[in-house]
Formats: C-alpha cells, sequence, structure tokens
C-alpha cells in the first residue's frame, strides 16, 4: 500500500511533521513518498494521501491549495487526510482552524483534519515574517507535540488498513 505525504513548509517546522507521519506509516508497513506539493504531479499511485501546510496569517500556504485544486478529482476518491501547522506558544495561538481548511475538507472528502503546533526561530525570518511576530508578540521555540503526530499517524494507519480490506473484499 503506498501513501502519499506531501507538505508546504516555508521553514521546514511543518515537513518535519510530514516525516514523522511517513516514519510511523513505513514502520506499520506502508509505502511512503514525502514531496513538496510542487512536486507532486499526480496522486493517482496512491492508496491514500496526507496533506499539510504551515499555517500563516491564519491561511494554508498556496503550494498546497495548488495540490488540491490541481488533483481534487483524484482526491476525492481516495482516503485523504489534512493537517495545519503553525500555532505556536503555551498555550497555542491562535486558536481554530485556518480560514481556508472548512472548504478544502469539503472539497476532498477528507477523512480528518488535525491542527499540530509549530515552531518559530526568529532566525530563519524574513524582514516581513519579523514584523508580524512583533506585533502578535511570538514566542520562539519549538511547540511540536510528537506523540499527538505520531498517534494521529498510527490511527490514519489503521483506517488505512480497514479500507483496504474492505475494498480487497468486494
Amino acid at each position: 500500500m503506498k501513501v502519499l505525504i506531501s507538505a508546504a513548509s516555508r521553514h521546514g517546522s511543518t515537513t518535519g511533521i510530514a516525516e514523522a507521519i511517513g516514519e510511523v506509516l513505513t514502520a506499520k508497513g506502508f509505502e511512503v513518498d514525502i514531496r513538496r506539493p510542487e512536486e507532486v504531479s499526480t496522486v493517482q499511485p496512491y492508496d491514500g494521501v496526507v496533506i499539510g501546510s504551515g499555517v500563516y496569517a491564519g491561511r494554508w500556504l498556496d503550494s498546497a491549495k495548488k495540490l488540491i485544486d490541481r488533483e481534487s478529482a483524484a482526491l476525492a476518491y481516495k482516503p485523504v487526510w489534512l493537517f495545519s501547522s503553525g500555532p505556536i506558544g503555551e498555550p497555542a495561538k491562535p486558536e481554530g482552524e485556518p480560514a481556508d481548511v472548512a472548504g478544502l475538507l469539503e472539497r476532498v472528502h477528507a477523512m480528518d483534519h488535525r491542527i499540530f503546533p509549530g515552531k518559530l526561530d526568529r532566525h530563519q525570518l524574513g524582514l516581513a515574517e519579523k514584523a508580524i511576530v512583533a506585533v502578535v508578540h511570538a514566542a520562539d521555540g519549538d511547540f511540536r507535540a510528537w506523540e499527538p503526530v505520531r498517534e494521529w499517524a498510527a490511527s490514519i494507519a489503521a483506517t488505512l488498513e480497514t479500507t483496504l480490506a474492505e475494498e480487497a473484499i468486494r
């Protein structure tokens, strides 16, 4: 069984989450491809798809949204999971789902969407990003919670195993 994990990441934090998901799925026996959205030409060869994006100004990055736009017809007939990465601090802020996620979930009939805390390193930011971080008083640090990421990945594996077994019976 082949799974695509595609993550849009500006500074690597979301890619790290995608890699952690991939490690769990690989350990469960899945063949996993981890690709940036720009590197995905088709989702056709995959039995399941996980798409994630860093969240900036309350929205997904364009490359992840464009992947969903390009492949929405095929994604609508595959098991798809979405994740967002971005809230930082303790407690994590901002709260709530990114503004564009509801439409994406509906468009691909996603099985689930999770929001995972992100990471902020001011040294990696451009001038405009530093200005935004200063205005919102965002805290530096790595707030990614690895155990919830691994648990979610394990639940994806279990769902895929069940779904694909049921299809094999038909």
